[in-house]
């Protein structure tokens, strides 16, 4: 029982452990739970667009709603900007999209200064549009829950194909994570923004090692 100090408990919990977390992870190959799909074919921003400057085929995205009351949502932005970009913002191809009336872009350029004090906005985008295209865009995820105002206090997930993505289960749905719950962008979100990165990540893996056994 020597053997088992608690300097050598502490090496292997540090470095041992999660070489063997991560051994076992790159030698599978879709071992792992995909996260479910909850709508395909959503529509692109670029065709609500009118700047021309976004788009959300190939990026992975995280949408949400300001509604006509832009300050109603600001405590749930500062969480995801803290909880979720700040996280992910030097991943490639991920971006924050905020849709927000047209008409209401003072009040967003506002929220985005202060949102930019401590956080390089490069991958934060707040894009404005027409009631008639807001409501076009959102029907388009296909879920049961209406936009209040043109806002809604939840977040969404879309991946780079225009999927929306979420959780599907015994115990819980979610098409959308609530921005007001730290807990659930934390637990939830940036989980599920994982899930997604580390799919890219092995179709990527197995489609080389198929390239490189036909060319054996």
């Amino acid at each position: 029982m020597k053997f088992f100090t608690k300097k050598r408990v502490v090496l292997f919990l540090l470095f041992i452990f999660p070489l063997i977390c991560f051994l076992l992870l790159s030698t599978g190959t879709n071992n792992f739970t995909k996260l479910p799909i909850i709508t395909k074919d959503v529509i692109d921003v670029s065709e609500i667009d009118e700047t021309n400057q976004f788009k959300l085929i190939d990026h992975v995205s995280v949408i949400c709603f300001l509604g006509n009351d832009v300050d109603k949502n600001k405590a749930g932005l500062f969480n995801l900007n803290e909880k979720i970009y700040k996280e992910f913002t030097k991943n490639k191809k991920f971006q924050i999209i905020a849709v927000l009336p047209k008409g209401k872009e003072s009040d967003a350029q506002k929220l985005k200064k202060e949102l930019g004090a401590f956080t390089d906005m490069k991958n934060w985008h707040f894009l404005a549009a027409s009631k008639n295209n807001i409501e076009s865009f959102y029907a388009s995820f296909s879920i049961d829950e209406p936009l209040t105002d043109l806002s809604s206090s939840k977040a969404f997930l879309i991946d780079k194909g225009l999927n929306l993505r979420g959780r599907i289960g015994d115990e819980e749905n979610i098409f959308g994570y609530d921005m007001n719950s730290v807990a659930e962008l934390k637990n939830k979100l940036k989980d599920d923004i994982k899930v997604v990165y580390y799919e890219y990540y092995a179709a990527f893996k197995e489609k080389n090692e198929n390239k490189a056994d036909r060319k054996i």
